[in-house]
């Protein structure tokens, strides 16, 4: 099916006369994970996962994708004829000089500007204009070849009140603005769904996961735009917008309004598709948009909110848990064990839906950072081995992201090695007090450190920022031991930042071991050197006593530990039965 997919396309590119064609892993606003509409990478090349770009040239093909899905890219594209191009390795080349290796001068390379942001347009254009190949960035070839290609979401807005949010559509449109004017700016675009969700409180369930809408914005110094199908905004947005100066348009008119903009404007080119900006005919400004910043710095609201889903959100997962251990022996399998969590998150008030699709791996599965049970893949779980879930809910009060190992029966001491050092990497960051100022570049160590001393790694960031019921992977906070540009969570980490701790480690066709806590960013003492920092808590389940050995764990790591499973049982038990209590009880024991 995908070598007949990609002889189709073969076919078109030859009726534009284009020796190489670009399929990344977006839609027209650079979101992370896409909707059906904008799966044309996977309906290509039959990979599934949320990252990688796939370039097709008339006799051969590549699909670059990163650590987190080297195994599962190497499954997927077996027999296709696509090569897997491995992010981050010495031996890949990068896309630009893959194309210039394979094409001759006067080559043509396309793609869809509408699903390639700016910053990317412009370094193809400035590698291929030196070997004299020629770009067009205006051809949806897929879409012609796409017969039964999904509908554009369009689903029915809801206003996001400020008791969740914190902040009023004013309040956030001044904020933006000041920002505006520090660039001398006298518009802004703005086509990051997430960010749109966060300026309007807007949302929306155009995306699985994910519950915003597809729109775009133009601010202005008085008044803005928003593009999106009136019809499905709700009576309470449309009231609010009408108040704040907003317009609403036809989702497509911002192709023909940016046209007509006059002085600076300000664009983020990581985000903003290249169709608009090579649309402009003025001045433009370069730069971060305000909104990731604003965005990521949590209000004492939605703090408040947050600590709250994390609490419905520990239940579920410790309910899962007890379950889990009393039904190991009764022939449940991954997919069952799936939906049982998301039953379980179902029970707890304000409920949406699952941040992101569960990953639920056994044994050698969980190898595969981002691995996804299905029909063919699908096994049944026994009284051996590893379980892990790697889970998350979006609740009107907040988003969560957790990941717990579940030891469900005898396993190697090799395998209780390497789940405690992971472990003592999360402590380690957990602990951190630091000086304002540090990246999570300077913290990344901690968790790395016990598993680096060993030799050993995990090709992946070890965390990354979470958004207010919004995109699970928030720029521009994380923890990564090196700059991924693409990426964008190198930035100081600020007060109200909530980013993942998720150390692990994953051997291939053996097991997969990660330990997943989201923590938030505080103010702690300030002295003479400075304002100490450091990290609170949010989620609440226990990490599995049957895999620890807890002779690789110093006194203050397990001082740490024994406090967090007594905070777990605080917190968590007077939402249980009494059955799950006494063994939550049991599970939050102390470790001498």
């Amino acid at each position: 099916m995908i070598k007949e997919r990609l002889m189709k396309l073969r076919e078109e590119m030859n009726k534009e006369g284009m020796q190489a064609y670009i399929i990344p892993t977006s839609d027209f606003h650079e979101t992370e994970y896409v909707s059906e509409y904008f799966a044309a990478r996977k309906y290509m090349s039959g990979f599934t996962g949320s990252a990688g770009v796939l370039v097709v040239l008339l006799d051969k093909a590549g699909l670059w994708t990163d650590g987190r899905y080297f195994i599962q890219a190497a499954n997927q594209l077996a027999g296709s004829g696509i090569d897997l191009m491995k992010q981050g390795q010495e031996d890949t080349p990068s896309i630009e000089e893959y194309i210039v290796t394979n094409l001759t001068q006067g080559s043509v390379v396309g793609f869809d500007g509408r699903v390639m942001n700016v910053n990317d347009a412009n370094k193809y254009k400035q590698a291929f204009m030196m070997h004299d190949i020629k770009m067009v960035t205006d051809k949806d070839l897929v879409g012609r070849i796409w017969d039964d290609r999904p509908a554009l979401p369009c689903t029915e807005t809801f206003h996001y009140d400020e008791k969740y949010a914190g902040k009023s559509i004013s309040e956030k449109l001044t904020l933006v603005r000041e920002a505006m004017k520090g660039y001398n700016c006298r518009s802004h675009i703005v086509t990051k769904i997430d960010e749109i969700a966060w300026l309007y409180n807007l949302r929306a369930h155009d995306v699985p996961h994910f519950p915003v809408a597809l729109a775009y914005t133009i601010i202005k110094e008085n008044d803005a735009m928003i593009y999106i199908d009136a019809s499905r905004l709700d009576e309470e947005s449309k009231t609010l917008f009408a108040q704040n100066h907003i317009q609403v348009k036809d989702y497509e008119a911002i192709y023909e309004d940016v046209k007509t903009l006059e002085g600076p404007v300000l664009v983020d080119g990581n985000f903003v598709n290249s169709k608009i900006v090579y649309s402009l005919n003025t001045e433009i400004v370069y730069a971060q948009d305000p909104i990731v910043l604003l965005k990521a710095m949590k209000n004492e609201i939605e703090l408040a909110n947050t600590r709250n889903a994390h609490i419905k959100d520990g239940v579920a997962c410790t309910k899962f848990m007890y379950w889990l251990m009393q039904n190991v022996n009764n022939g449940i399998s991954e997919m069952s064990a799936q939906e049982k969590l998301q039953e379980l998150r179902k029970e707890q008030a304000d409920y949406l839906e699952d941040s992101f699709n569960t990953i639920c791996a056994y044994k050698e599965h969980a190898a595969m950072m981002h691995y996804s049970s299905n029909e063919e893949t699908n096994v049944e779980l026994k009284p051996e081995g590893m379980l892990l879930v790697d889970s998350g809910g979006q609740y009107l009060d907040g988003t969560t992201d957790i990941t717990r190992t579940f030891v469900l029966g005898s396993i190697t001491e090799e395998e209780k090695k390497w789940f405690t050092l992971a472990l003592k990497g999360h402590i380690r960051l957990e602990k951190a007090n630091f000086l304002y100022g540090c990246r999570g570049l300077n913290l990344d160590i901690l968790a790395r450190g016990p598993l680096w001393d060993l030799d050993m790694d995990y090709q992946c960031g070890t965390g990354h920022g979470v958004g207010h019921l919004s995109n699970v992977h928030e720029a521009p906070n994380g923890f990564r031991w090196k700059i991924v540009p693409e990426r964008n969570d190198s930035c100081v980490l600020e007060e109200g930042m909530i980013t993942s701790n998720e150390p692990g480690v994953y051997v291939e066709g053996e097991f997969g071991i990660r330990h997943e806590n989201e923590m938030v960013v505080v103010k702690g003492n300030k002295n003479f050197y400075g304002q100490f920092m450091h990290f609170e808590t949010l989620t609440f389940v226990p990490f599995d006593r049957k895999g620890i050995d807890k002779s690789l764990l110093s006194e203050d790591e397990l001082a740490w530990l024994n406090d967090y499973h007594a905070s777990v049982y605080e917190k968590i038990s007077p939402f249980l039965t009494n059955e799950e209590a006494e063994w939550l009880k049991e599970a939050c024991r102390p470790l001498e």
